[in-house]
């Protein structure tokens, strides 16, 4: 299960059309299955081993009730009568809409309709299916159950899913791995526990999560870990590959940082204590460096001590940044 994240515009759904070869790059190559996208000779068999879903169920009806909706490929195939059953049967039975084969489309739920769109794209038995914001016309309940259902799916069914979205936490949630898009480039493609906590540019690092960034430049280093000067004095971090002098960001999840009453021998920053956020389980502080720089704290274990307005030192250990 591969989710493709990235703002609107950075080239996602670009990217799946070029895959389905409805699009075709102008440079570079998309195998499919071991088939070049190129080869004109590939196109029909490509697009019959990639099954798509679009945001909007709507657009994608052609027939009066359900069962007929999803056996329409299939028809125009010209596969034989029992086996279209078969199939459609079997397809349905996979989204949980066996019991709608008979109903009307366009009177189903939104979460309904979507259903009956995967088992749609499901009938020709895909080696992949690719899925560009399925859920985004979906409520909020709605989603989150859909998106526990389609994960259950791809593993049921054991094929390859690329879903196309812009909701990182939609990612984070159902993903095996990511691929942050930007601009036309993959930033970085990995797990999301790895995306989380090692991101590899300053863009993924601010579009995953809350992130504190410094920008600073490499004083040195040994075998364990980088010192970096930044504007209110030098911090630790972990790092391969740098060098001195070289121009850096480093990035410290908030739930990484800690507040102490006392300056302490490794990274710690005196700060003032600017806002408070009380969420239930955390209390998220933001502390003000002495050159006006904001740093985001979530804190569990000393919200009912530390108050604002007051002076404090916020520390993290070097391997957490």
């Amino acid at each position: 299960f591969v989710a493709v994240l990235g703002h609107n515009g950075s080239g996602k759904s670009t990217l799946a059309k070029c895959i389905n070869a409805i699009n075709l790059p102008e440079s570079g190559a998309v195998y499919v299955n071991g088939m070049d996208t190129l080869d004109e000779n590939n196109l029909l068999p490509i697009r019959e081993k990639v099954g798509m879903v679009f945001q909007n169920p709507d657009n994608q009806i052609v027939a009066t009730i359900v069962e007929e909706d999803v056996a329409f490929a299939l028809e125009n195939m010209g596969v034989e009568p029992n086996e279209i059953r078969r199939r459609v049967d079997e397809a349905l039975k996979t989204v949980g809409m066996y019991e709608y084969r008979l109903h009307a489309p366009h009177k189903l739920s939104g979460g309904q309709k979507q259903r009956v769109s995967i088992a749609r794209a499901l009938i020709n038995n895909p080696k992949v299916l690719l899925l560009d914001e399925p859920l985004g016309a979906l409520d909020l309940n709605l989603r989150k159950q859909m998106q526990l259902e389609l994960k259950t799916m791809q593993k049921k069914l054991g094929i390859t899913f690329i879903y196309i979205t812009h909701d990182q936490e939609e990612a984070l949630t159902m993903s095996d791995r990511i691929a942050v898009m930007h601009k036309g480039i993959l930033e970085q493609v990995c797990s999301p526990k790895e995306l989380y906590m090692k991101p590899k540019t300053k863009y993924v690092a601010e579009f995953i999560g809350e992130s504190n960034i410094f920008e600073g430049v490499v004083k040195d280093r040994n075998s364990d870990n980088c010192t970096v000067a930044i504007e209110s004095g030098n911090i630790l971090c972990s790092g391969d590959g740098y060098v001195a002098g070289q121009m850096v960001y480093v990035c410290i999840r908030p739930e990484k940082v800690r507040i102490t009453r006392k300056a302490g021998s490794g990274n710690s920053l005196p700060a003032e204590i600017k806002e408070q956020i009380f969420t239930g389980n955390m209390m998220k502080h933001i502390a003000v460096l002495s050159n006006g720089h904001e740093i985001k704290v979530a804190d569990i274990a000393s919200y009912n001590d530390i108050n604002i307005g007051d002076k404090v030192y916020l520390e993290w250990d070097a391997k957490d940044a």
